[in-house]
């Protein structure tokens, strides 16, 4: 597909979600409905991470993705609050443009400075290596399966991440769990979350966190073992900043408890 073409429909997807972004701000909910909102071409979530959104708590996004073949090709995710704007379209690189901090006024007469800035991703370049897991802040979510295989899997895999090495623990530095895929995957591509595990979302939370990460120079594989090709709606995904390489791929595989079974969307 053309660039020109992906420019033109990553320009739409800013200014959609920048709109949408003031809607979310002035709403007041009182109940959110399961979203359904998955299609060939535009992977759309109006509101990932919704419970934070219910209890008011500022971690939400926009999450609009572009995909053809069923490869997403440009991302974008904007957190209304923060108003940070994450962008990316395949070939062509990762951005953040956030409000700068502090802020530029200018006095009569001086050069009017933007309030925005538009960084290139990941924010510390060349990125750090990463050595072992002992070195790693990890997300993970519990999502809302709280029962059977997949909640066994996960408990045992948190506990095996958390735990002292000499008892066969990764003994990762800490545990985020904060409630938005897209925006955990964009943090995993600004590269101060090291690494991201998830199962049980949908196409329509990764889709265009996956472009960013890629973009960034990070990878997504599955959350499985073995699991190197994953597709975008196969619900269960590993996600590695820029600098961590394929033997922290297998690391993290092998402190999996089990497996997780999830339905794909297709």
């Amino acid at each position: 597909m053309a660039e020109s073409k992906l420019r033109e429909i990553h320009d739409f997807l800013v200014s959609l979600a920048q709109k949408a972004g003031v809607m979310i701000i002035s709403a007041n909910p009182s109940a959110v409905d399961t979203k359904k909102n998955y299609a060939p071409t535009f992977v759309v979530d109006p509101i990932d991470g919704t419970t934070n959104f219910v209890h008011a708590h500022p971690y939400i996004s926009i999450s609009l993705a572009f995909a053809h073949k069923q490869k997403p090709l440009v991302g974008v995710v904007y957190n209304p609050f923060t108003q940070h704007l994450y962008t990316a379209i395949k070939g062509q690189g990762a951005y953040l443009t956030a409000p700068k901090i502090p802020s530029t006024f200018p006095i009569e007469g001086q050069k009017v400075e933007s309030a925005y800035e538009k960084r290139k991703l990941p924010l510390r370049s060349p990125p750090p290596p990463l050595p072992d897991l002992s070195h790693a802040i990890v997300a993970v979510e519990y999502g809302n399966e709280r029962v059977g295989n997949n909640w066994d899997c996960k408990k045992g895999t948190f506990s095996a991440l958390g735990r002292d090495k000499s008892i066969d623990g990764a003994m990762v530095q800490s545990v985020r769990s904060l409630g938005s895929a897209a925006l955990n995957m964009c943090s995993v591509a600004r590269g101060d979350i090291d690494a991201y595990w998830e199962g049980g979302c949908w196409a329509w939370d990764v889709a265009a966190g996956w472009v960013v990460v890629e973009e960034a120079g990070g990878m997504v594989v599955g959350g499985n073992k073995g699991e190197w090709t994953p597709k975008v709606d196969g619900r269960r995904y590993l996600v590695l900043r820029a600098g961590a390489g394929r033997e922290i791929v297998e690391e993290f595989w092998s402190k999996i408890n089990g497996r997780l079974e999830y339905e794909d969307t297709d």
